[in-house]
């Protein structure tokens, strides 16, 4: 059969193209053997993965290898983990999914066997890289998607519908780190102000979230006109510059001087703590999806004082994804909107470029695969 293995109506190949990493902001093209899938993983061939800010700091800072204990960098790990694909093997006794699915993936299938696991906080595992154990982090600690196949845990994934395209589909994890962030913080949001800071892909995908679950107004920060405006078509009932007014004394506005109920804080600038806390009202809650690159000061007396909840996300969590896949498939929202730009495998490099860079002010850039 020359090289190639038949699973149904699939032939396999026992090795892939993959880009690996080689020195810091560097990525190689190489072949890896195509891994096999264990007890309850499939192998998923991958058909489009976005790139992720994420993904341009783990190429610049390594890492994974960094969780792993490892060495400053590591090399030969394959990045990336927004993708999505068509299942093509199953693992033993894998019954959930067939072989010819159309699946997107979560990145973090938890270990099962820890407290946070059992508690549905797998993304909080608390064997995180350590797979021996069970853990998988896909383009984080176990190799992920800038490649042709992938192993993934079927916990991790979830049915495309046939009327999403493959672009729109690798969206899904963003919007479910968005949906994960409202959870957190109650996730009862009709009705209530939701004020969004930082309009990069999962701030404006939480802005679509928000308003797809009712919230009222719905508010954007941000300094890009133009994201702002994505913003708007995306739900915001405000938007605020913030290079040409103060944020808080514009939500105070906004919302009559009550402030709001939550605020999902994306932008990780150093002071948003203390702007988020000054746009809560009393009892309010502050989520932080994004994080500063240097420790910052943050006003804890007026968190006290105020009765204001703060909390921290990793990632998809508690199947976020799943619910916001289901507000894109019935037309809720159009994640496609931050879709901006796409390339062919072969044009990683410079896929990873538009997106660091944000030249033609990409938003989110997509690899497709030339099966």
């Amino acid at each position: 059969m020359n090289n190639l293995t038949a699973t149904q109506d699939f032939q396999i190949p026992k090795k892939m193209k993959a880009w690996v990493l080689g020195d810091p902001d560097e990525v190689i093209l190489t072949e890896k053997p195509v891994p096999e899938p264990g007890r309850a993983e499939v192998l998923v061939r991958i058909d489009a993965i976005a790139v992720c800010a994420t993904d341009l700091e783990i190429i610049s800072h390594g890492l994974p290898a960094i969780i792993n204990g490892g060495e400053p960098f590591n090399k030969n790990f394959t990045p990336g983990h927004e993708y999505m694909g068509t299942v093509v093997k199953l693992g033993p006794n894998v019954d959930e999914f067939k072989p010819g699915d159309r699946v997107t993936v979560e990145i973090h299938a938890g270990c099962g066997r820890c407290l946070r696991c059992r508690e549905g906080m797998y993304t909080s595992c608390l064997n995180y890289g350590h797979p021996e154990k069970g853990h998988r982090a896909n383009g984080f600690t176990t190799d992920g998607g800038f490649t042709h196949y992938a192993v993934n845990n079927i916990n991790t994934l979830v049915h495309v519908p046939d009327k999403m395209s493959d672009e729109e589909a690798t969206l899904v994890v963003t919007a479910g780190t968005a949906m994960y962030g409202l959870d957190v913080m109650g996730g009862l949001v009709a009705g209530e102000g939701v004020v969004v800071t930082g309009p990069g892909p999962i701030g404006l995908m939480g802005v679509a979230v928000a308003k797809a679950m009712g919230a009222q107004p719905v508010i954007l920060t941000g300094t890009r006109d133009s994201r702002l405006e994505m913003g708007k078509k995306l739900g915001a009932d405000d938007v605020v510059n913030i290079r040409n007014e103060n944020a808080v004394e514009a939500v105070k506005y906004i919302t009559g001087g009550r402030g709001v109920h939550y605020v999902l804080e994306c932008s990780g600038a150093p002071d948003a703590i203390n702007e988020a806390a000054q746009m809560v009202n009393r009892g309010g809650r502050i989520c932080m999806a994004a994080f500063p690159k240097d420790p910052v000061p943050v006003d804890l007396a007026h968190l006290v004082r105020n009765n204001i909840y703060l909390f921290g996300i990793r990632g998809e969590g508690k199947s976020g994804t799943h619910r916001a896949a289901a507000f894109m498939e019935q037309g809720r929202f159009d994640a496609s909107m931050i879709h901006t730009h796409t390339f062919p495998f072969e044009k990683v490099p410079t896929a990873l470029k538009y997106a660091r860079e944000r030249i033609e002010d990409a938003i989110k850039v997509v690899v497709k695969m030339d099966h």
